[in-house]
């Protein structure tokens, strides 16, 4: 395994544990974060340590031109890059009812929006190389349905059609949808609400960072040379 991939959203939660990994894997790799720049040299400086060229870069991922302009910048520095991926995102779970404009723009911008700027800045590329691997992080909300995270469904759609699309060109999309999974997300749940959400999952226990993580080295791993169009739940078995 090895070559080149993006990863957005790399300064925390599954998008730092991705890059860790990927690290280790042998790949170079330029990530984007939002804010945390703190973060983003502490990941940057763990995954270097390696052996691999890390490269973080800060950028807008719902500003198409800046995502273009990351991964011009990445593939100017490293070369030609041969995977993405998708682990950006945002939480604004609220009834119908109660959300507001701004929340919906901001998930849909991040979780969906974010997704797209990002294939269409390295899918064509792919396509002329004739080799590519996507993986876009989701989340079983968009498998099943759940109280908020409708994005996530247009996510999940969003990669399988780009699958079938591009398969002919040598590129396989895939999904991965952790369930409920420790990040400082779901960090500051009230033990009473943990509790309660452990109960609906078939494993009782929340799945890790470093599990989703471990699923999307494999996705771009040769070991999944077969696998395409795909939406692969870490861990499965959850009742929404």
């Amino acid at each position: 395994m090895g070559g080149i991939v993006l990863v957005s959203g790399g300064s925390r939660g599954i998008g730092a544990e991705t890059v860790r990994r990927l690290a280790a894997g042998g790949w170079d790799i330029g990530f984007c974060y939002q804010s945390d720049e703190q973060a983003a040299r502490e990941v940057e400086k763990a995954a270097g340590e390696l052996g691999v060229r890390v490269r973080a870069t800060e950028a807008d991922f719902t500003d198409a031109v800046a995502v273009s302009a990351w991964v011009g910048a990445v593939e100017d520095d490293l070369g030609p890059v041969t995977a993405a991926v998708s682990c950006a995102g945002v939480t604004r779970d609220k009834p119908l009812a109660l959300m507001e404009d701004a929340d919906w723009r901001a998930v849909v911008d991040t979780s969906l929006n974010g997704v797209f700027n990002l294939c269409q800045a390295t899918v064509p590329a792919m396509m002329k190389r004739q080799h590519g691997r996507i993986v876009a992080i989701s989340s079983v909300s968009g498998v099943y349905g759940s109280t908020g995270q409708a994005s996530q469904a247009g996510v999940t759609g969003f990669i399988t059609t780009l699958a079938k699309k591009t398969g002919g060109f040598g590129i396989r999309a895939n999904v991965v949808a952790p369930g409920v999974t420790d990040t400082d997300i779901t960090a500051i749940l009230p033990d009473k609400a943990r509790t309660r959400v452990t109960e609906t999952i078939a494993l009782r226990r929340f799945g890790t960072a470093r599990e989703v993580a471990e699923l999307v080295a494999f996705l771009l791993s040769d070991q999944a040379s077969d696998i395409t169009g795909s939406v692969l739940e870490v861990p499965g078995a959850i009742t929404l």
